[in-house]
């Protein structure tokens, strides 16, 4: 209970230290008793495609550190007490504040695992922790048939302030009228995706010309359903990157799902394709995400360039005016084009183009400048996470958290124009500790809101709090194509939920088991674990085939 206390108030204070002085500095020694250790990587129920967890290093007088103790100072083992080999990688990722991000993801499910976090030889915390399985990876297609057990295990909040923002709008959805309307009124121009998920299987109908990026709403889905059973629910998705439905709320609107909303549409936000993508390809297609970030956050603060930077293409006529700004101070602004697309008649005024900088690069630099591209610009949640202050341009666009980050909280606001951004930069300049603090703040949001159970946790609502609306049923409707599972071949998982459903038919089924007079549950003991049949017959005997576990009456 004390560890669970301290890792709360950790994760939400990011200054806080258990009793004793101040937190200590980097030479001080971590001790593997006072050392904390917690997380939803801990969890045997909290399938994500990375696990993560957390170790926040301490002194011997329980005194948090502040400063990396080494990027080895932790070693981390995962095995199983089945399996000789464990199928799992593990990174164990260096905040430099102090405390440790670990993330590991599995290619194969286990019955069970054990994970070792030792200091040296030595267990940290209560290490060993044991997650009593079975434990699945993300490939395995075993769905949590409830959805509050499944919110539980992920630990999701009751409500996303902008679902219920988005969704005030619509009072009823009529899956039926917008199945005809959505395609006519935007099927021509526009590039969307018409999806219906019935029984827990996704069905799509595309529409345009320009489809590929359904790629990314189609794996959410897929891992999604793996993960917990979805009801059901028949949506439209926007494909391009400006929200559509432009009509005022007096008016008849249209609910279109887009990655992106503004201020003058009424468009329902999702999480964008580019965060969703990080989340699902953490440890595998992307180098960037929210937890790689935290590991590569630049030098310490004192160390930091002192000068605003930015880097991009040439979206929106305000980035030209960002290159201007640049050139006409550089000695406070580091700004220029890495390609030009959408004003190349212009580039011999904004060149010559610059050669591309590693992300985390950026963090050299103490002042990280966010402005818009063609809408809002999807490279907020890594910058928030980093260990810079951002500079966030006013914008008409917004992500799905936006409206939950507060200016001169968790980012130094910059007017639409850019033309306070000196006096900004200035500002940050001559008030240094201020500045450290809001950018700790907006790195501490990203930790807690914008990492991959967050996510998932806003699409299942968001999800749920729809299909609630619907006043007709959800249909597959003609033209319409499955978007199947793909089959894992290498390393198959057998869900035991499956093989409790096969049990089921079993009961059914088989001459053997007979049943008395009243409505009763039964209770069928698998090696797995305890299963209710509720009400399935009257009751009285149980007579249980020779080859079942036991049951009781």
């Amino acid at each position: 209970a004390t560890d669970v206390f301290w890792w709360l108030l950790l994760l939400n204070c990011p200054g806080a230290v258990r009793p004793g002085a101040p937190g200590a500095a980097a030479a001080a020694v971590p001790s593997a008793a006072q050392t904390l250790v917690w997380g939803p990587g801990l969890e045997p129920n909290m399938v994500l495609p990375a696990r993560f967890f957390f170790i926040q290093a301490a002194d011997s007088s329980g005194t948090n550190l502040t400063a990396s103790p080494g990027e080895k100072t932790f070693e981390v083992k995962i095995v199983s007490s089945v399996e000789k080999f464990t199928r799992i990688w593990i990174q164990v990722l260096d905040r430099r504040d102090g405390s440790f991000l670990v993330r590991y993801r599995m290619y194969a499910s286990y019955s069970d695992l054990h994970i070792h976090v030792l200091l040296g030889n030595t267990h940290v915390a209560k290490s060993p922790y044991f997650l009593k399985g079975p434990v699945y990876h993300e490939g395995c297609d075993c769905p949590q048939p409830s959805g509050s057990v499944w919110q539980d295990d992920m630990h999701c909040p009751a409500s996303f302030s902008q679902i219920d923002r988005d969704l005030a709008l619509f009072p009823q959805v009529d899956p039926e009228r917008n199945a005809q309307e959505i395609p006519q009124r935007f099927g021509q121009r526009q590039s969307l995706c018409h999806y219906t998920i019935k029984d827990n299987k996704i069905y799509i109908k595309t529409f345009g010309e320009h489809v590929g990026f359904r790629i990314f709403m189609d794996a959410l889905l897929l891992s999604l359903t793996r993960k917990v059973r979805l009801p059901d629910v028949e949506f439209f998705v926007n494909l391009g990157d400006w929200p559509l439905e432009k009509r005022r709320p007096t008016e008849k609107l249209h609910p279109i799902f887009s990655w992106c909303g503004s201020n003058d549409t009424r468009d329902i936000v999702m999480p964008t394709y580019d965060l969703t993508e990080s989340v699902l390809e953490t440890m595998g297609r992307v180098s960037l995400d929210m937890m790689s970030v935290q590991a590569n956050t630049g030098p310490p603060w004192p160390e930091k360039n002192g000068t605003a930077f930015w880097r991009g293409r040439d979206s929106c006529k305000e980035r030209l005016e960002l290159v201007k700004l640049a050139r006409a101070h550089p000695n406070m602004v580091d700004a220029a084009f890495t390609n030009f697309f959408f004003f190349k008649h212009d580039e011999s005024l904004y060149g010559p183009l610059v050669k591309h900088v590693s992300f985390f690069d950026f963090f050299k630099y103490k002042y990280q400048i966010n402005v818009d591209g063609t809408v809002a610009a999807y490279r907020l949640p890594y910058l928030l996470a980093g260990d810079s202050v951002v500079l966030k341009q006013d914008s008409g666009y917004y992500e799905h958290f936006y409206k939950q980050l507060r200016p001169w909280e968790h980012y130094i606001p910059v007017r639409a124009d850019l033309g306070d951004l000196l006096e900004k930069i200035q500002w940050a300049r001559d008030h240094d500790e201020e500045a450290r603090k809001i950018a700790v703040a907006g790195q501490q949001f990203a930790r807690n809101n914008l990492m991959g159970d967050s996510i998932f946790c806003y699409y299942y609502k968001l999800f749920q709090a729809y299909a609630e609306l619907q006043v007709s049923e959800p249909k597959v409707r003609q033209g319409m194509q499955p978007v199947d599972q793909p089959i894992d071949d290498l390393f198959p998982c057998s869900c035991h939920r499956t093989r409790v459903r096969s049990a089921l038919q079993l009961l059914y089924q088989h001459s053997a088991f007979a049943i008395g007079s009243t409505s009763h549950n039964v209770f069928l003991f698998q090696n797995l674990g305890l299963i209710t049949l509720q009400s399935m017959a009257p009751s009285g005997v149980c007579k249980m085939p020779l080859h079942l576990p036991t049951a009781t009456c």
